[in-house]
This record gives C-alpha cells, sequence and structure tokens, in this order.
C-alpha cells in the first residue's frame, strides 16, 4: 500500500488519535464475545420460531401438502427481493441485515401471527353472538389479523432502526427492509394456504385448473405477491422518514413511525375485508386502490433513490478538495450507469479481483457521502470522526485500482450539471475532513 502523498495546506489541525487508528476489522477483537453472544442468541431463537412454524404448518398441511405449498410459495421470492435489491442499489444493506429481516419475517412473525390469529378466531366464534364460524374468521381477518401481523413484522424494523442505525439513513432503506421481512412474511404464509388448498383438493377429487390451489396460486402468488410488502413498506416508509429527523424532533421521531404501521394495519384490514365483498368488489379494491398506493410508493423510492445521488454528488467535492478523491469522482460515483461502467473496466483489465475492488471502493465512498449528510442533517452518529477516518482508510487502500477506472468511466458516460444540495439552517460541516498527511 502506498501511503498517502503529504498535505501542503491543511484545512484542520489533524487530530493525534488519527495515529492510534485501527481498521474495523481489527475491533472486533476488543467486542467479539458480547456480540457473539447477542447474535447467537438471536439467531438461535429465530431457527427455534422456524422449528415450530414448520411442525405447525406441516401438521395442517400434511407432509405432502407441506411440500406442494413450499414448491409454489418460493417462486415469487427471488423476484421480490431482486426488485428490494435494484431499489437497494446505492447503497446496499449489509447481507445480515437482509437475512435477519427475511428470517424474521418468515419464522417469528409468522409464528406469533399464525398463534395470536387463532386464539382470537376462537374468542370471536365464542363470543359474538348469532355470528357462524365464517363471520367470525372474516372478522378476525379484517380487524384482527391487520393488526398482529403488521405489528409482528414492524418488529424486524424497529430492531434495525434501533441497533443498526448505521445502515439505516432515509426512505429507501426503510422500504428495502420492511419489504424484505413482508417477503418472508408472505413465503411462509404462501406454503400454508396452498399447502391446505392442495390437502382440499386432494380430499374432494379436484385437480386442474378448476382446483383450489390453482385458484390459490392465481390469487396470491400471480395476482398480489406484493400485497404484504405492500402494506409492511408503509411502516418502512415511516421509520425511513424518522431517520432523517435530528434528535431534538423526538416528537415526529416517534409519532410518524406509529402513523405510518397504522396506515398499514389499515391497508391490510382493506385488502383482507375486500375478500368479503359480493361481486367485483374483491377486483374493485385491488384495481381502484391497491394498485395505485403501489405505484405511489414505487414512484416514491425511485425518487428517494436519485435523491441519493444527489446526496453522494453533493457531499463528496468535500473529500475532493481535501485531496482524497480526484476531481471525476463524485460524478462517476453519483450515476449507476458510470458505475458499472467502472467494475466492467476493472474486470476486463484486473479480473474479478479488481472488479471487487472497485465495488468496495463505491460501497465506501457512499457510505462517506452519507456519513457526511446526517451530520449535515443534525443527525450525526456517535463516532463520526473515527467512521470517517475508517472509510477513508479502506479508500486510500483501494484507490490504485479504483480511481483510474472511474476516471474512464466518468469520460464514457457525460454528467448533467446539478447544483449541489444546500441543506437549510445547517452549519458549513460539523466535523472536519481530515487532508491526507503523511501517516506514521
Amino acid at each position: 500500500m502506498h501511503e498517502p502523498p503529504p498535505y501542503q495546506q491543511p484545512h484542520h489541525p489533524f487530530p493525534p488519535t488519527f495515529g492510534h487508528y485501527k481498521p474495523r476489522r481489527a475491533l472486533w477483537d476488543t467486542i467479539w464475545d458480547n456480540k457473539a453472544v447477542r447474535v447467537g442468541g438471536l439467531f438461535l431463537l429465530l431457527a427455534l420460531c422456524g422449528l415450530v412454524i414448520l411442525a405447525l404448518v406441516r401438521e395442517q398441511t400434511g407432509t405432502e401438502g407441506f411440500l406442494v405449498g413450499l414448491g409454489l410459495a418460493v417462486l415469487p421470492v427471488p423476484l421480490l427481493i431482486a426488485a428490494f435489491r435494484w431499489m437497494d442499489r446505492v447503497e446496499p444493506k449489509p447481507w445480515r441485515n437482509l437475512i435477519f429481516a427475511f428470517a424474521w419475517g418468515s419464522c417469528a412473525a409468522t409464528l406469533v401471527a399464525l398463534l395470536a390469529n387463532g386464539y382470537a378466531t376462537k374468542w370471536l366464534m365464542t363470543t359474538v353472538d348469532g355470528s357462524p364460524g365464517t363471520d367470525a374468521s372474516a372478522w378476525g381477518a379484517t380487524f384482527v389479523a391487520p393488526v398482529v401481523e403488521e405489528s409482528a413484522k414492524a418488529a424486524a424494523v424497529l430492531l434495525l432502526y434501533l441497533f443498526r442505525r448505521r445502515d439505516f439513513n432515509g426512505i429507501v432503506d426503510g422500504v428495502v427492509i420492511a419489504g424484505i421481512t413482508a417477503t418472508g412474511f408472505a413465503f411462509t404464509e404462501n406454503i400454508l394456504y396452498l399447502g391446505n388448498a392442495f390437502a382440499s383438493d386432494q380430499s374432494f377429487g379436484y385437480e386442474g385448473l378448476r382446483s383450489t390451489t390453482a385458484a390459490t396460486f392465481f390469487v396470491r402468488v400471480l395476482m398480489s405477491p406484493f400485497a404484504h410488502p405492500l402494506f409492511t413498506s408503509m411502516t418502512g416508509l415511516g421509520f425511513g422518514i424518522a431517520a432523517t429527523f435530528p434528535p431534538r424532533r423526538r416528537f415526529l421521531r416517534i409519532v410518524i413511525p406509529v402513523v405510518a404501521l397504522l396506515t398499514a394495519m389499515l391497508l391490510h384490514g382493506v385488502w383482507n375485508g375486500s375478500a368479503t365483498l359480493p361481486g367485483g368488489g374483491f377486483l374493485a379494491v385491488y384495481a381502484l386502490f391497491m394498485v395505485p398506493v403501489f405505484g405511489v410508493l414505487t414512484w416514491l423510492t425511485i425518487w428517494s433513490r436519485q435523491n441519493e445521488l444527489r446526496t453522494i454528488r453533493a457531499h463528496l467535492p468535500a473529500y475532493q478538495a481535501a485531496g482524497w478523491l480526484t476531481p471525476p469522482e463524485p460524478l462517476a460515483l453519483s450515476s449507476m450507469r458510470a458505475r458499472g461502467i467502472a467494475r466492467d473496466l476493472a474486470r476486463r483489465t484486473g479480473g474479478p479481483a479488481a472488479a471487487r475492488t472497485v465495488a468496495e471502493y463505491i460501497s465506501f465512498a457512499t457510505s462517506l457521502a452519507f456519513l457526511r449528510h446526517r451530520a449535515y442533517r443534525g443527525t450525526p452518529t456517535p463516532d463520526f470522526t473515527a467512521r470517517e477516518q475508517e472509510l477513508l482508510h479502506h479508500l486510500w487502500q483501494r484507490k490504485d485500482t479504483a480511481q483510474p477506472a472511474l476516471a474512464q468511466a466518468t469520460a464514457a458516460v457525460p454528467q448533467p450539471f446539478t447544483p449541489p444540495m444546500q441543506p437549510w439552517g445547517q452549519p458549513p460541516v460539523p466535523g472536519p475532513v481530515w487532508p491526507p498527511v503523511q501517516r506514521h
């Protein structure tokens, strides 16, 4: 690794703590024991929930029904995850966060919902006077299930919001985490519905397109695979908005997620209730209500993704001025096309290892821009200085491979001029941009 050249006119005095900097991986040794216990306990809990939900679903559907339901329910999962990963391409979330979200939705949230909905339905059947079982089930699906299920799924978003704030910066982050959680929930729920439908067809001798399994597959997998992700994305939207507020806006940071959760419950209740409407009521709700809401949420997410690119272009020039980045990089790093071209160029000249190095460089630079953007908003992380030094260290390690590729990519993709975003009412930068000086 080449040492960075001395900076002749530093903008700020260099902190003495920088000489004691340790790369991020080295810090794991000091906290590994405690963190291993916490992470191990969490995933053990999720594994136990998975085993219990597996036993419950298999008990209801039978082994053959479970296998059929599993085979059919898994079909939309890769498409939904790919869609959310596409939304998250600007600053991809760590896979461990996404795996946790999916596991929580498919195991813990589903187990809570299955048990709570069952008890609630039995209670309604015994307490609602003169109501047959079907009416009690309809009441449970419309008024109980949305509250229980959306609360259970929202717990995953809340946990990542509280304990992974470094990776939770805005609307896109909230929608992606919520969507992945709901995808896991819908996956397990679809196994149950499709498995029960298959068991019913086996009992009554139905088969082919007229079977209950085919009808269930059409409605839940083909027609509305986005239903659960849409509901829970409202909750993620609320947490994403709350993440953009400074700590002094405590009231809004609490109220907005609560209102968003209530909105998710309302949408879920409308969707479940539409199944009991006569005639074409279900199709009317689907076409006139659910599809427009889905379209608006999709547009908002795409707009937020473009806003993330503008954030990168606005905040990286500070590091360019300090000598850490070359002039073309803020433009290249704020263009998805230029990023792709840079990775392809590195792959052609240096192989997969070089492409991976460029991808890591892009990821660290993006995290650096968002770190500084949070400081502009008045919501800096407590470890702002250490995290900034850490990211700059990783950038400097990879610059010899990444910077030439990004420069060529910028030349291949003309960038229109856009004025940098200026945050209202904030000081220039709450923290120094460390110039690249000689390290010892």
